[in-house]
Parts: C-alpha cells; structure tokens; sequence
C-alpha cells in the first residue's frame, strides 16, 4: 500500500465518522423536547370542572369543543406528539373554561 491509498482509506473514515455524528446529532433533537404535563393536567382539571357545571348543558358549543381538544391532546401525547399535544391541551382548557363560566352565569341569573 502506498501512501495515497492510506489516505484515501483515512479521508473516508473520517467522511463516515463526521455522517455518523451528523445524524446521531439530528435525531437527538427530537429527545429534547419536553413533555406537556402542566399543560395537560391544568386541561383536564379545567375540562373536569366544566363537567361537573354542567355546562354539556347550559354550553354545549363550547363543552363540544373543550372536549374535542382534549381528546386530541391526549391522543397527540401518547403518540409522543408533544408540541401538538400543548396546542391542544391549551385550546382545550381555554374553551372549557369559557364553557364553565358560561354555565356558572346562566344558573346564577336563572
């Protein structure tokens, strides 16, 4: 073996190794994302207390949707879909706090 061929050989090995650290790098991004467990726990104590208001009720439209979103953020976080998940979580605590309000409003002027 001559001397180019020994560099070649190195030069490849580096090419590899530098391909291998790329995409060990890459998918490490994805395990950097944290979890949503706040956003998922304020959203089912919020969407446990429009239940129990009886908003499904007094605000369908806004339970339905309370509902849909957290149904969808559960889902989206066992599929390990965390940045959908906190999206999800956030609307659904949002519209089931709209939703208790209304029906706390609607019993109290009835």
């Amino acid at each position: 073996m001559n001397q180019s061929s020994i560099m070649v050989k190195g030069a490849k090995s580096a090419f590899f190794t530098f391909k291998i650290i790329l995409l060990l790098t890459l998918l490490s991004c994805g395990l950097a994302t944290t979890r949503p467990k706040m956003e998922m726990s304020m959203a089912q104590a919020a969407f446990i207390a429009a239940k129990r208001s009886k908003s499904m009720t007094l605000a369908p439209g806004l339970y339905r949707k309370a509902e849909f979103y957290y149904l969808k953020a559960k889902s989206s976080y066992r599929r390990k879909y965390f940045n959908k998940a906190k999206q999800y979580a956030i609307l659904s605590k949002k519209f089931s706090e709209r939703a208790e309000f209304v029906a706390i409003k609607k019993t109290t002027l009835e």
